[in-house]
């Protein structure tokens, strides 16, 4: 964090919980409901992760990411993925020019904010280019890397209930998420103040709220906050628990799960954990922000097996009992 912005990194946390009120306030404008989904986005993109969000179309999805990339004043640019998307046709390819020399045209990855609308729905050549673009923050056409703009921030979308005709997301490729945040219906009261608001002729004025550098700024911080010896074995703790057949094993993770995860979920969880107790204006996390921040980083990270499948076990239930 520049110290010439602020006098200590205190006052640097300070500011980082008034950004996530001040955020949270100008998104509520557009969206209704769904808080936790919108906490959970911030927390990612403040701790430099990427989040797949998962539910089932009309959730406003789509309008909750164009609206937080307005927000924080980004680029954002949204990928449509179809079976037929090929990887130049995201990361870009080269170009003759008049000149007759080559000249790099930059795809749609090259914004701060990408969402990658209906992930599964590519072939894994193409989710495999996006992935690697998420994980080395650069694209390489030709032989040549090309840098990807900072701040780089990924918000795939993923269709639950739709199956046919897809391609989904090996466990290995996953991992690369930061979160997976589940979409829920809203409430009765909720989706009537939806219809009420995108029905009629009301138009938002949305401010402003940060830009790319504080942006960097803020990810900085969150890296620098103090995490204390027992929170952080409480995080390796929890993740050591959900591996099958090992010293810390639980009786359910050994009935009802194949794989656990592996030590990115670790590194996951320390760093929600600092940025959750951050935007609540604490200056060091304790246990409840691991445990608040566990769901999002364990869900996608632990595979069922077909005892699981077969008698209702969700993944969530397993974590639950972890808790």
């Amino acid at each position: 964090m520049a110290q010439s912005v602020f006098k200590s990194d205190v006052e640097a946390v300070d500011a980082l919980a008034q950004a996530y009120r001040d955020l949270s306030k100008e998104i509520s404008k557009v969206i209704v409901g769904q808080d936790d989904v919108v906490k959970a986005v911030i927390i990612s993109l403040f701790s430099n992760g990427h989040s797949l969000l998962v539910g089932v179309p009309g959730l406003a999805k789509t309008l909750l990411v164009s609206t937080i990339s307005e927000v924080l004043d980004l680029e954002f640019k949204r990928i449509q993925f179809t079976p037929d998307l090929m990887p130049s046709d995201i990361t870009g390819s080269e170009l003759l020019d008049e000149d007759r020399h080559f000249r790099f045209n930059p795809g749609p990855l090259f914004a701060n904010i990408v969402l990658a609308d209906e992930i599964n729905r590519t072939p894994p050549k193409t989710q495999a280019a996006l992935l690697e673009a998420m994980q080395e923050r650069s694209v390489t056409v030709s032989g040549q890397r090309h840098a990807l703009p900072k701040p780089f921030f990924v918000l795939a979308t993923q269709n639950p209930i739709e199956q046919e005709g897809t391609y989904p997301l090996p466990e290995a490729q996953l991992d690369r998420f930061m979160f997976n945040i589940p979409l829920d219906y809203p409430s009765y009261e909720e989706e009537v103040q939806i219809v009420k608001s995108t029905t009629s002729s009301n138009q938002y004025d949305l401010r402003h709220v940060l830009t790319g550098q504080q942006i960097l700024d803020f990810q900085q911080l969150v890296r620098k906050i103090p995490v204390a010896d027992n929170v952080l074995e409480y995080a390796v703790s929890l993740v050591s628990k959900t591996r099958p057949n090992t010293p810390r094993a639980t009786g359910m993770v050994n009935d009802y799960i194949s794989w656990g995860a592996g030590p990115r979920a670790s590194q996951y969880l320390v760093l929600g954990a600092k940025c959750h107790a951050a935007i609540a204006g604490k200056y060091s996390p304790d246990i409840e922000d691991v445990r608040a921040v566990a769901k999002y980083v364990l869900r996608h990270r632990i595979v069922r097996n077909y005892k699981a499948e077969a008698e209702g076990y969700s993944e969530e239930r397993v974590i639950e009992s972890l808790l």
